[in-house]
């Protein structure tokens, strides 16, 4: 089943969250300007050369029956596992995000467009820590299982009003002219080692960057399969505001991983 969410223009009730996630996006200048290394906290990071990887996310070109198994969205190909609920999410008319839900976690999946020869996940985790710190927030950057990832404890407003955090876990990979990211939340956040079938499901994901021109960070924008079946935004998903991670790079989802903070 799909469901299909529009991305709120404005910010909502979600305010604490959206706003520690929102950061502005480096201009290609700035980019091309970093000279720090990749291992410097605390400085910009060097825009490094993608790293192998042997585990995936697959470049379509590396797989030879991608819709095997795989859900078709256009620009990604999504993994299907028995039980897992898929929505989709909006920008105007353009689908950009894909979120697979299992029970009480979830991942989020969005390609990006990025240089030939620099992969942008080091700066991008810079990007987010920063914005989540400056809000309050707490980061801890880790290698964990699909390498160098974000564990945040992000500031909400729970439903009562009171102020709590969500902890929320950012894994993403450089690819050859592209960028996956994704955003575990709800238990597979609380517990990583719980999260074994959400990383598989991501390092399983094929991306279809196409041959056309694109600027760096531009979502590759995603399409409905054609037996889609659609659900309303109010059935498929409540109280769920838009939030905006490292200058519109994807929505948040809320989950049972939001504890309150007396």
């Amino acid at each position: 089943m799909f469901g299909r969410r529009k991305k709120s223009g404005s910010a909502g009730d979600a305010d604490a969250a959206a706003e520690a996630e929102q950061v502005a996006e480096l201009d290609s200048e700035e980019a091309d300007s970093s000279e720090s290394s990749e291992g410097g906290k605390g400085s910009r990071r060097a825009n490094l050369p993608p790293a192998p990887r042997p585990d995936g996310p697959w470049d379509v070109v590396e797989v030879s029956k991608p819709d095997e198994g795989r859900v078709d969205l256009g620009g990604l190909f999504v993994p299907g596992v028995e039980g897992m609920e898929l929505r989709v999410e909006v920008a105007g008319d353009a689908i950009v995000a894909a979120t697979v839900v299992l029970r009480d976690s979830a991942v989020q999946l969005q390609a990006f467009a990025a240089p030939k020869k620099e992969g942008i996940w080091g700066e991008v985790r810079e990007e987010i820590a920063s914005g989540i710190t400056q809000q309050g927030g707490i980061i801890d950057e880790v290698e964990g299982p699909l390498g160098w990832e974000l564990r945040a404890q992000v500031p909400v407003q729970l439903p009562d009003g009171t102020g709590g955090v969500q902890l929320v876990r950012f894994i993403g990979v450089d690819g050859p002219r592209w960028f996956l990211r994704g955003v575990i939340s709800g238990q597979g956040a609380v517990q990583p080692e719980a999260a074994g079938l959400l990383e598989q499901i991501f390092k399983d994901t094929v991306v279809v960057r196409g041959e056309g021109p694109m600027a760096p960070r531009d979502p590759i924008v995603l399409k409905l399969p054609e037996d889609a079946q659609m659900v309303p935004e109010g059935v498929q998903q409540e109280d769920q505001e838009g939030s905006r991670f490292s200058g519109g790079m994807g929505q948040l989802q809320r989950g049972p991983e939001i504890t309150e903070v007396r």
